[in-house]
């Protein structure tokens, strides 16, 4: 991951809430400003400020729009918008146009500019420094040195969610002793049925450097399943398909096929749908009365690709069509996320902050650049810059204007625009915490949550709305 989180937990939250409470006078403070914020001082600590129980539903925000179901985007206005980002955002892979044969040295500079040597001290889950020869280790893993002259890419699917990594490990490292929540070596996640090149394999070949959509990075090589470059691509145009609107969907239990069975699959995923499967003939031992027939990739083994029948259940949030991209719709999406535990990279079978975005547009059929970094700022996008030279008032006659869906960019961190209240701009995000400018202490939210923008501060006591850089509007 190129982000880095402007709140960190351990530093503040736990430093400052045990200096509040060794003190009585602070603590007496502490009371004196939460009620002068508006926030009763019967009320936890740990109830976020500034949110009345009625902001923490898509209703609330839904009620107060004026045009909820007026629609943002047309589906051929969605489509145009993802050719440009396809054309125009370099972070952005095209995977139809992956030449037959890569110069080995290209794909060298690839794997060496994800998998560079960390220069910073990092820690394993006991705190341990981790050693330089361990680091060396790793290096040595990239097996650079058996890359051929030309490189001819290998297409497969993803058959499970599967994590991205720095270096081809699944050894987790932290920047700080007792930080073990945002892994370093974390980098995004694919989800079943990502289409994805394979350039290049660990020493002990049990990772797959690979080249999807949105990213490039070490997995699993027993996530995937291998064929011919014409069916892996063709999958995510199979129709006809569903996409799932929930925040996951699951297979059912499946003893005839394990790989099939429970599979989590995520806002966004899209599956084609065998529609004519006769209803009367089973699916892995289990009748389609009451499920969608879908078709899923799977490996044999020798690791290619199969696509096999599988069962989702009527019950699972899901739809024969990407949905109607409106602020009610909007709403709805996101606050299907609302509590999930925050996931850096992906990880805790969860999600981030740009995630957490991504997979909400994923469900209009947008799709986005996985990080943060190149969400703000894609030439494909309709931006709104903040410059340096903007003063605070000038910033916050722009957020009056903005609108559901609008998002927020700060280094770091991406908000989606829910609605205003009160004078104040209010937010949905995947966070790992908040700090208030008008409140003492910090809340290690660590998930899903909606706040206020405008009181929001970071760990060097300045205010968001000084660090916002763009506003991303996904509209013409």
């Amino acid at each position: 991951m190129l982000e880095t989180p402007d709140f960190e937990i351990p530093r503040s939250s736990k430093r400052m809430m045990s200096k509040i409470f060794r003190t009585g006078t602070l603590a007496t403070c502490l009371t004196l400003m939460l009620i002068a914020s508006g926030v009763q001082a019967g009320d936890k600590l740990h109830v976020i400020p500034h949110v009345a129980p009625a902001q923490q539903t898509a209703e609330y925000w839904i009620s107060r729009s004026q045009k909820p179901d007026a629609l943002l985007l047309s589906a051929a206005e969605i489509d145009a918008q993802n050719q440009r980002l396809r054309a125009q955002d370099p972070s952005m892979h095209e995977l139809r146009r992956l030449p037959a044969q890569m110069p080995g040295a290209e794909v060298r500079a690839m794997v060496e500019k994800r998998s560079s040597r960390p220069k910073r001290s990092l820690y394993d889950s006991q705190g341990q420094r981790i050693s330089d020869s361990m680091i060396d280790g790793w290096l040595a893993d990239l097996a650079l040195e058996t890359l051929p002259a030309q490189v001819q890419p290998r297409f497969a699917l993803v058959i499970a969610r599967a994590d991205l990594r720095t270096f081809p490990t699944a050894t987790r490292v932290f920047s700080r002793v007792g930080d073990t929540d945002i892994d370093r070596f974390q980098e995004s996640a694919l989800f079943p049925g990502s289409a994805v090149a394979i350039l290049h394999e660990s020493r002990d070949r049990q990772w797959s450097f690979v080249v999807s959509a949105r990213y490039a990075a070490w997995m699993r090589s027993d996530l995937l399943a291998t064929g011919d470059a014409a069916t892996v691509l063709a999958y995510a145009e199979r129709s006809p398909w569903l996409v799932v609107t929930g925040a996951r969907a699951e297979t059912v239990y499946t003893p005839e096929a394990p790989q099939l069975s429970r599979l989590s699959l995520d806002m966004g995923t899209r599956i084609p749908l065998l529609a004519d499967w006769p209803r009367e003939e089973p699916v892995n031992g289990q009748l389609p009365a009451a499920a969608h027939v879908v078709q899923l990739p799977s490996r044999d083994s020798e690791g290619r690709l199969q696509l096999r029948p599988a069962l989702l259940p009527h019950s699972a949030d899901v739809s024969r069509h990407y949905l109607p991209l409106n602020q009610r719709t909007l709403l709805e999406q996101s606050f299907k996320f609302l509590g999930e535990r925050y996931g850096w990279g992906h990880s805790y079978e969860a999600r981030d902050c740009s995630g957490f975005v991504s997979e909400v547009y994923a469900g209009f059929g947008l799709e986005m650049p996985r990080n943060t970094g190149d969400q703000g700022k894609s030439p494909a996008f309709n931006i709104i810059p903040f410059t340096a030279e903007m003063n605070r008032d000038a910033r916050r006659e722009v957020l009056k204007t903005l609108q559901v869906g609008d998002l927020v960019y700060i280094p770091g961190h991406v908000m989606m625009v829910i609605g205003h209240d009160k004078g104040l701009t209010y937010v949905i995000h995947d966070t790992p915490g908040v700090r208030y400018a008008d409140v003492v202490g910090s809340w290690p939210v660590n998930g899903v949550a909606v706040t206020p923008l405008e009181p929001l501060g970071s760990d060097d006591d300045a205010l968001y709305i000084d660090k916002i850089y763009s506003v991303v509007k996904m509209r013409p």
